[in-house]
């Protein structure tokens, strides 16, 4: 099966996580979180076709989906609230630059990690010393409870996060969440838009031990809420 992640790839970019703080070009890692996806909520376009979403980000997978700008265009629906066809997210003031996983030209692949009730997904990420953490996240019907285990080389600990539901507004000096994409529309299972506006993902920033070596991520989720989880990446 062909793939558009490239396992842990490097992406040069620059953040500024304080204001004496400058990483160097290399330091942020896209985790390579393949064998946890399971799930393709976005609609994307290929050879003069849509690729519709199969699981989609509400209704346990089965009511909504996103789409991109392409694929929207086509449909000849407004493109200002669809995905850019880029996958690669910018940095900005809050993040590095992320990579989702979506693609038109890899449009059969699956694109994200969906989780309906009590559920865990878990992935390795290269053994270093980390500054920040990314997770992209999303949660339907309803805000998830997380509990979120960084798995250091010699042990590990679990952080408690509660993800907000994806149709509610991130407070500007929140310092644990920003949006990675922000204001977006929803696609029914025909591939017609259900909602013009005002949904989201979302990016979850943590902050390991920076003394321990991270080798390993879990996810796990409780019973409330439908979490799809998009990507990750790592600040060394």
């Amino acid at each position: 099966m062909k793939t558009i992640f490239i396992a842990f790839l490097t992406v040069s970019v620059f953040l500024s996580l304080t204001s004496s703080s400058q990483p160097k070009k290399g330091d942020v890692i896209q985790f390579d979180i393949s064998p946890v996806l399971n799930a393709s909520p976005i609609t994307t376009f290929l050879d003069n076709s849509l690729v519709g979403w199969t699981i989609g980000i509400d209704g346990g997978g089965q009511a909504d989906g996103y789409c991109t700008k392409s694929a929207a265009l086509f449909n000849k629906q407004d493109t200002a609230h669809a995905l850019p066809d880029d996958a690669l997210f910018p940095a900005n003031h809050f993040h590095p630059a992320i990579q989702l996983h979506y693609s038109s030209e890899y449009s059969t692949d699956n694109q994200a990690c969906s989780m309906a009730g009590i559920s865990t997904a878990q992935f390795s990420v290269p053994k270093a010393k980390y500054k920040a953490i990314f997770l992209a996240l999303t949660s339907a019907e309803g805000s998830s409870a997380l509990k979120i285990t960084l798995i250091y080389t010699d042990g590990s600990i679990v952080k408690n996060v509660l993800l907000p539901d994806y149709y509610q507004d991130i407070p500007l000096n929140d310092k644990n969440f920003c949006y990675l994409a922000h204001n977006l529309a929803k696609w029914g299972p025909d591939n017609q838009m259900t909602e013009k506006d005002h949904h989201n993902i979302d990016l979850l920033k943590l902050i390991p031990d920076p003394k321990r070596k991270l080798k390993g991520i879990k996810i796990s989720k409780g019973k409330k809420g439908y979490l799809v989880f998009w990507a990750a990446a790592g600040l060394k």
